[in-house]
């Protein structure tokens, strides 16, 4: 099952945790990996990593909120590899801040990444999908795409435009060959999330208080994301487009 053998996917933001994870599972998998990330030096240690693993992959420096890079690195893509199979938009930023103390820059500077880069990256991608008649694009909400988290404005802004896009991008095209499908994880535990609570007063006490959001008591691992992420891509999910998957471990199920 979720035999990637033959597959190409590129997955962005993989420099590091949920990316990072993701682009392991694809590549553990058998697909060949386009490791996409701004960080230069993390993203080509993932990539070393992957192939260290007997594994597949390549690091390609990609910034999503430039739509040149993005047309650039389709066209790479494209001509080393001949087609994209699975295209995952994993890259993300966020912020904190209710309507008062967001500026608009902010607002802008997120969806410039979170919305616009998704956008520019697929619509490269998405043409010759169509034309093949295939084609896998999962995209890397939250389930602050679903449910408003406080404090989150800007971030829960981009993500609720994350999951409509992939239901529009699923509707449009399903005769098309091609699904999509958004992935609304809760709080993950990742480098990043552990780098932020380091700077709390009672870094303990912050974890406890994000970990508690989670009806099970604790936050996820990128492995976990990963795995849905495995599956959506592969074509046991065949049957499965439009969907927006929570893993999020119990965080909605009161409300």
């Amino acid at each position: 099952m979720f035999d990637l053998s033959g597959k190409t996917a590129l997955v962005t933001g993989s420099g590091s945790g949920i990316g990072e994870a993701i682009a392991n599972a694809l590549a553990g998998a058998g697909a060949f990996v386009y490791v996409a990330d701004l960080n230069e030096a993390s993203g080509k240690t993932v990539a070393a990593s992957i192939a260290a693993d007997g594994g597949k992959a390549e690091f390609l420096k990609l910034d999503v909120s430039n739509k040149d890079e993005c047309n650039a690195a389709a066209a790479y893509v494209h001509s080393a590899r001949g087609e994209l199979d699975i295209l995952v938009n994993n890259a993300g930023i966020g912020h904190v801040g209710t309507i008062l103390t967001t500026d608009s820059n902010d607002l802008e500077r997120l969806f410039a990444v979170n919305v616009r880069g998704m956008f520019d990256l697929t619509k490269a991608f998405i043409p010759k999908m169509i034309e093949r008649k295939y084609g896998v694009v999962l995209n890397v909400a939250s389930i602050g795409g679903l449910l408003a988290i406080r404090d989150r404005i800007a971030y829960c802004t981009t993500k609720f435009a994350v999951v409509g896009f992939t239901k529009c991008i699923a509707l449009d095209h399903a005769l098309d060959g091609i699904r999509a499908n958004a992935i609304c994880p809760g709080r993950v535990e990742t480098e990043f999330v552990r780098s932020r609570l380091a700077e709390y007063p009672d870094p303990e006490k912050a974890y406890k208080e994000m970990a508690s959001t989670q009806a099970i008591g604790r936050m996820g691992k990128p492995e976990e994301i990963a795995a849905a992420a495995l599956y959506l891509a592969s074509d046991e999910a065949a049957f499965v487009t439009g969907t927006a998957l929570e893993i999020e471990g119990g965080w909605a199920a009161g409300r």
